[in-house]
């Protein structure tokens, strides 16, 4: 019998979200300061999402032919090293976006996959993926309170070396993880179409509903951030910020059992859809209030932790054997990276013409449509 492989994962989660615990609430404020515009920072921040789009199911289609995952995670990780280390030597929209694009496109190859390896490693005990993802967000609130504090005494372009080492922490981790026997194809199995199990009205409005959830988001991964130092919070006080969003998040992971024996998915992301719209209201019109700041990062805890379990779960359910490793790269793509991009480039059109108030209330009826999806289409079962 495999022994799992608890800390092994566990440890790549941890560098592979303290890598967003560090690029994405400061480096924004990084392209501010080399004074890209706000359309400028949301088109290269934009970048990350739009490679979701291209770069998961291209490595998920790669890994579902082969039944080989970690030699794709590992070799993503390396070429992720190389792109981000353009930001050293260049500084022109040009170069960025070219430097941005290329580290995107490898960096989002590895966790669709690396969330398939895990659920394959846990068996029928698919319960204790919360206890192993809680992991990424410790690593991120490590890494947002770190270099919080550090960038208060540091110039910003520090940032890009933090980044760079994480990055090769992460090429590390993925260096021990270990493939599973479920990777392996079978010779006589046909991988099967995607396209019946898309068609399935409770699978479309899921994938629909979590599409809205990730443009709701966009405009938070790109301009909270700013959107704080404008109302002169410390870097120090926005790390402390997004750390409380990534607790209640760690808090929901590790209560996600308990309440998925106690509630209905569909109940679940109800609340997380409900809790969307509140939070982003609340987000841009409250930002001159320290006590709203904390409560709407709480508020992560469904929006994104209770939410991202249930519906990683249900795609993990509903596709089976071979689709699995394409079925997450689709979620993935089209949520973090259709939705993460629509959300950012719509922050960064409206973010100097409407106001931080416009743009994150936009947000929040992004936030009310994924609620009508859910309570229309997703059934109790």
């Amino acid at each position: 019998m495999q022994v799992f492989p608890y800390w092994r994962l566990s440890g790549y989660y941890f560098f592979y979200f303290a890598f967003i615990g560090a690029f994405s609430p400061y480096f924004g404020l990084y392209l501010e300061s080399l004074h890209f515009s706000a359309w400028e920072i949301g088109l290269l921040m934009s970048q990350m999402q739009l490679m979701r789009l291209f770069g998961p199911n291209l490595w998920g289609w790669l890994a579902d032919r082969y039944g080989r995952r970690v030699p794709i995670i590992r070799l993503s990780s390396l070429l992720a090293i190389a792109g981000f280390s353009a930001f050293f030597w260049v500084d022109r929209l040009p170069a960025m976006l070219l430097a941005m694009a290329l580290m995107a496109f490898f960096w989002s190859a590895a966790l669709p996959l690396v969330e398939t390896l895990t659920f394959d490693h846990l068996g029928a005990a698919k319960s204790r993926y919360s206890r192993v993802r809680v992991w990424g967000s410790v690593g991120f609130i490590v890494t947002v309170m770190g270099t919080g504090a550090l960038l208060d005494r540091v110039a910003l372009p520090g940032l890009l070396w933090v980044c760079w080492g994480i990055l090769l922490a992460i090429l590390c981790g993925a260096a021990v993880l270990p493939e599973t026997r479920a990777a392996r194809p079978v010779a006589t199995e046909a991988a099967p179409p995607l396209w019946p199990i898309l068609r399935q009205p409770h699978v479309a409005a899921l994938m629909a509903a979590c599409f809205a959830m990730s443009v709701a988001h966009g405009p938070f991964y790109v301009f909270y951030s700013i959107h704080l130092a404008a109302h002169a919070y410390s870097k120090t006080e926005v790390g402390l910020l997004w750390s409380i969003g990534v607790l209640a998040e760690i808090a929901v992971f590790l209560g996600m059992s308990r309440l998925a024996r106690r509630f209905s998915p569909r109940r679940i992301l109800l609340a997380c859809f409900a809790a969307a719209a509140l939070r982003f209201f609340l987000m841009g019109w409250g930002v001159a209030s320290v006590g709203l700041m904390v409560f709407v990062q709480l508020l992560h805890g469904l929006t994104f932790g209770a939410c991202h379990a249930s519906a990683i779960a249900a795609v993990h359910a509903w596709f089976p054997g071979r689709a699995q490793g394409r079925g997450q790269a689709l979620y993935s793509s089209l949520t973090f990276g259709a939705g993460g991009l629509l959300g950012a480039l719509i922050g960064g059109k409206t973010w100097d013409p409407w106001g931080a108030g416009w743009t994150f209330s936009l947000a929040a009826l992004f936030g009310l449509l994924g609620l009508l999806l859910v309570w229309r289409w997703v059934s109790e079962d």
